[in-house]
């Protein structure tokens, strides 16, 4: 299993935060992923993880990611 921290921008209430995990869980190979508002990160668990494919869903989601 592999963990991946995200710097996540953009986050702004509880809604985001949800928001932000489900657009992390819709990536393949994701099996788990959790955002805290307080820290403006995620932290995403799974196989064969790819920063580009997890940053450009969170782009697309609407908030802008680095690695954490």
């Amino acid at each position: 299993m592999e963990k991946v921290v995200i710097a996540v921008e953009g986050m702004t209430c509880g809604g985001c935060v949800n928001s932000v995990e489900r657009a992390l869980e819709r990536v393949t190979g994701v099996t788990r992923a959790r955002a805290d508002l307080a820290r403006k990160q995620a932290v995403v668990e799974g196989e064969h993880l790819d920063f580009a494919r997890l940053a450009a869903a969170l782009e697309d989601a609407g908030y802008e990611a680095s690695p954490g």
